[in-house]
């Protein structure tokens, strides 16, 4: 569609010219076309942006191996992380015959370790660790575990076969009872 405008001429004559026809039409259509790339590169960018937002902040390109090792770390720490104090099983007292006709009579009380999540963890039977002590110190010599640091060495003992008869369910034992003659 043409759209006819007056143009004066130096005798007053009026001429019809035709506007949008001709060279006209060809210098608005580069200014739309342009507007319309400007917007549509403007949103290619934006969502270039976004993307690469994405991919780096929340994708694989987050640290993804990186997380993952590190998530690996923290999961072996927790296992190897040292447990928590639960509830304490006291053991009725036994007694064991030592060298030379001496004995002992001895009463310990096993400290359960705290479950992920803080539950108080399997119920403990005292009778393994009864069984481990027995066996542990029968026949020892009564100067040996008269002798503090010897009897500390003879408790570590102790509590490392206990806690892995009980799966690491044990945390500690304790002494409650310790009289020898």
């Amino acid at each position: 569609m043409s759209t006819v405008t007056d143009r004066t001429l130096s005798k007053g004559a009026k001429v019809p010219q035709q506007r949008g026809g001709g060279g006209g039409e060809d210098e608005a259509a580069p200014a739309k076309s342009k507007k319309k790339l400007v917007v549509v590169a403007a949103a290619v960018v934006v969502l270039l942006g976004a993307a690469a937002a994405w991919f780096f902040l929340m994708g694989p390109g987050a640290g993804g191996e990186e997380t993952a090792e590190g998530e690996a770390e923290a999961a072996a720490e927790e296992e190897h992380a040292e447990p928590e104090p639960g509830e304490v099983l006291a053991l009725e007292p036994v007694t064991v015959n030592l060298a030379d006709g001496h004995y002992l009579q001895i009463g310990i009380a096993l400290q359960a370790a705290l479950e992920e999540g803080g539950g108080h963890g399997a119920e403990l039977d005292g009778s393994k660790a009864l069984d481990i002590v027995i066996a542990d110190l029968t026949g020892k010599e009564m100067a040996e575990l008269q002798d503090p640091a010897k009897r500390a060495e003879v408790k570590a003992h102790l509590v490392e076969e206990v806690a892995h008869a009980y799966h690491d369910h044990v945390y500690d034992i304790y002494f409650t009872t310790f009289v020898m003659q």
